[in-house]
């Protein structure tokens, strides 16, 4: 890229300028540099829309102001982790073990008699009271709470729910994530 030498004598001359305006915003001296160097770096690349014949340290000192307060706004959602102690601690479950879980869910759901799977879902997934429910299917509520049993019997039996260890995460994850927190 090809400037005129007139335009690049008056960007090297606003440094100085520059440079102690990005202290003052900043506080440290090599940050102040690396956003002087951004702001001429911005100024070059957009220098096309430059219009000749305006003040063009208002123009440096606006793109400064703005790569700064960006910045700011950006560090601000960042978390310093020089040595790597907060990122350690962050842990979370695989998603795709439970997408797997809920497909196997969904077979086995279907798999149940009509009358069961209409049961437990009145029951256990829409909130319905037993007597409700039994209201809904026009039986008696003890016809619900036996169809509502043998559904959850057969399930757990169909997903090899033996006891509650098996709900939740698979015991590699739980290894994984132990091992992570300590």
């Amino acid at each position: 890229m090809s400037i005129e030498p007139e335009l690049r004598d008056e960007l090297l001359a606003a440094v100085p300028s520059l440079r102690a305006f990005a202290i003052s915003l900043c506080g440290k001296v090599d940050r102040a540099d690396d956003l002087v160097q951004d702001t001429l770096m911005r100024a070059l690349a957009n220098i096309h829309r430059f219009q000749r014949g305006t003040n063009l340290n208002a123009w440096l000192f606006t793109i400064l102001r703005n790569l700064f307060h960006s910045e700011f706004r950006k560090r601000k959602r960042e978390v310093e982790d020089p040595d790597g102690n907060y990122a350690a601690n962050l842990v979370s479950r695989p998603e795709q073990g439970a997408h797997l879980d809920f497909e196997d869910f969904r077979t086995a759901l279907a798999q149940l008699p009509d009358d069961q799977r209409e049961a437990l879902l009145l029951v256990g997934a829409s909130g319905f009271s037993y007597e409700e429910a039994a209201e809904i299917c026009e039986c008696a509520v003890g016809t619900i709470k036996s169809r509502v049993n043998r559904a959850r019997t057969r399930l757990a039996e169909m997903l090899d729910l033996n006891d509650e260890s098996a709900l939740g995460p698979d015991q590699m994850t739980r290894a994984a994530l132990q091992q992570a927190a300590s």
